[in-house]
């Protein structure tokens, strides 16, 4: 117990007596907005790039796709590693190891150089991405605020991969295709001085060696995963050595991860948390949600680009509005989770981005502005509240001393789920666009297995047929894609209404334990109860049932000692008897749900492992 009370005292003294957490925070959404620019601001680059460097078709894939795998790959790799030697540490080198590889790439002069440094990038991305998230968890301890702090957290997310064509357009258009990279450099040199000035130092549990090889056969397992279903988005066929091997290989080498995981005295990370509903689920609505985002975002830039005829900056400032509604969606998060609660906040947003899907069906081939503003609003607002809910549920299940963990397997998720996006919706793209490009009248079969490859393969063969066999060519392959992006647009609806019925498997309410830390521990040790049994015992308590906790589903009847965490903040039941402060109300219908009161007094929880301010020089435990 002494302990949990040490820890507390040092997670208190970091945060309310330290910098301030709401500049943490702003620091921390700086560094996910250069990750999430760099994600997409290349794409814009890619034909100035091939003109410069004449990479061959094979270096230019992995040009662009050198990045997102091994950021991917690493993600579990130094979010666990974090836990051990510090967050920040890692944090902080994740800075300098991304600013070096911008330099590099802004500067290189042949594809190898570049593809190595993106491949830098990549590193460090994953150093960086998990540590914000994990520190996050840290700094905010009371949920409510936590909340507040991931809806400005995955606002910054998508509004980085959303400005990021509009930003590489602009620099490609006035300058030349290393800009994209060399904008970091700057950026970097600010952050990291602030980052190591303002960011608190904190550690998750220490117990035991650090799994080298269990690190080392995720990081290869999610390479081996991610490369396979890229491949498959790119068209190679599913049974193809290529793509079923890295597949097959990634797929084993996670199993054997797990198995390894579920031996060791000191996992990596903490299997357990899957055993929790709530946890399991945030991250399939995260994979769903990632999946349709990029998905659609990718065959909406062919739309705009290749059928509306617009610029690349015209098509990014066309997909300005789902940034804008993704950052209202972030702002008013919390405010939304607190009063309908997880279930019904990732179920609706899914319902809303299905809706937003399939008004989209109405686009032909011609430009109706209004109704593609209308329908990317709804599609940004319904996925950020999605992702947002899923987001703050899985960080919520998951204990402070496995922070580092549960945030690489949330950013995992986020990955695969974009990659399986292009696998998935651009393999149903091609399946409908291909079929009515082979029997065009008055062209050649050589030239229709040609067009049937893509919409802008199409468009360059009909050049160079020429005369009436080329215009209509170009016309059926027009028609062609906006058939097949109504079928994709469907089939992705389809796959959002599978994720709102796998919502209704997390809570009903957002519940704020005292402690959660040792919530965690008793619903474990306890079979890990639902949490609707946790929410009866609630209610009984507040109906002045026999000894049940408010906001520790599970927990049995304490005694006094007990009904009193161990920073000294009573149980909710004895607050609710003292003068001034109202009792929970057990009325059906009522908009606050009972673990996260309004007016009622903070909550800070206990916590297991300690948060030393920066410059301190203490050693966090």
């Amino acid at each position: 117990m002494s302990r949990t009370n040490t820890a507390q005292g040092r997670s208190r003294s970091a945060v309310d007596s330290g910098v301030n957490r709401w500049v943490v925070l702003v620091v921390l959404c700086v560094s996910l907005l250069l990750v999430a620019l760099d994600a997409t601001i290349l794409h814009v680059a890619v034909p100035s790039l091939t003109e410069d460097l004449r990479p061959s078709s094979t270096a230019l894939l992995w040009i662009v796709d050198a990045y997102p795998l091994v950021c991917a790959s690493l993600l579990i790799l130094f979010g666990t590693l974090g836990d051990r030697v510090g967050r920040r540490r890692v944090l902080l080198l994740g800075y300098a190891l991304f600013g070096i590889a911008s330099a590099v790439a802004a500067l290189a002069t042949a594809p190898a150089v570049l593809i190595g440094a993106r491949a830098l990038l990549g590193v460090g991305g994953a150093m960086i991405m998990p540590a914000t998230l994990s520190i996050l968890r840290t700094v905010f301890p009371d949920r409510r605020e936590r909340a507040t702090a991931i809806g400005v957290w995955t606002a910054t997310a998508a509004i980085g991969a959303a400005t990021g064509p509009v930003l590489g357009g602009f620099l490609v258009e006035n300058y030349w295709w290393g800009s994209v990279f060399l904008i970091n450099i700057p950026l970097m040199a600010l952050i990291l001085p602030l980052g190591r000035r303002l960011l608190p130092e904190s550690r998750g549990a220490a117990d035991g060696p650090w799994d080298v090889l269990g690190a080392l056969m995720a990081a290869a397992g999610v390479l081996g995963c991610v490369l396979g279903v890229k491949r498959a988005g790119a068209g190679d066929p599913l049974l193809a050595l290529p793509t079923a091997g890295p597949l097959l290989l990634g797929a084993a080498l996670l199993v054997l991860f797990v198995r390894r995981q579920k031996r060791r005295p000191h996992p990596l990370i903490d299997l357990r948390l899957f055993s929790r509903a709530a946890f399991t689920t945030s991250v399939g609505c995260i994979v769903i949600g990632m999946l349709a985002l990029v998905g659609l975002e990718l065959i909406a830039v062919q739309y705009l680009q290749l059928v509306l005829g617009l610029s690349p900056l015209e098509t990014g400032l066309r997909l300005l509005p789902l940034t804008f509604a993704a950052m209202a969606a972030g702002a008013t998060g919390s405010y939304t989770l607190r009063r309908i609660g997880p279930r019904r906040m990732v179920g609706w947003g899914f319902v809303l981005t299905a809706a937003a899907v399939l008004l989209l069906t109405l686009m032909g081939q011609h430009d109706r502005p209004l109704l593609l503003t209308v329908g990317f609003v709804l599609l940004g607002f319904g996925l950020q509240t999605t992702l947002f809910s899923a987001y703050e549920s899985m960080l919520s299940e998951a204990p402070q001393r496995s922070a580092g963990g549960a945030a690489a397997i949330g950013e995992t998720s986020y990955q695969l789920g974009a990659g399986m996006g292009i696998a998935l919706l651009g393999s149903v793209m091609n399946s409908a666009y291909a079929p009515a490009l082979a029997s065009v009248p008055g062209v050649p079969a050589e030239a229709s297995r040609g067009a049937a490859n893509s919409l802008g393969e199409a468009y360059k063969v009909a050049d160079q047929l020429g005369g009436t066999a080329g215009e209509a060519l170009h016309q059926a392959a027009r028609h062609s894609f906006v058939h097949g992006l109504h079928v994709t647009l469907f089939v992705s609806a389809g796959l959002l209404l599978v994720g709102a019925l796998m919502a209704q498997r997390l809570p009903r309410i957002m519940e704020c334990p005292v402690d959660p830390e040792e919530a965690f521990d008793a619903r474990e040790a306890q079979g890990a109860p639902s949490v609707q049994e946790g929410v009866d015992r609630a209610a009984a308590g507040a109906a002045g049932g026999p000894g049940a906790v408010v906001g520790v589903p599970g927990a049995a009847s304490a005694g006094p000692s007990e009904r009193t965490g161990s920073s000294g903040v009573p149980a909710a039941s004895e607050r609710a008897a003292a003068p001034g402060v109202p009792a929970a109300s057990g009325r059906a219908g009522h908009a606050e749900p009972a673990g996260c009161p309004e007016g009622g007094e903070p909550r800070v929880p206990a916590s297991r492992e300690a948060i030393e301010p920066a410059g301190s020089g203490r050693p966090a435990h």
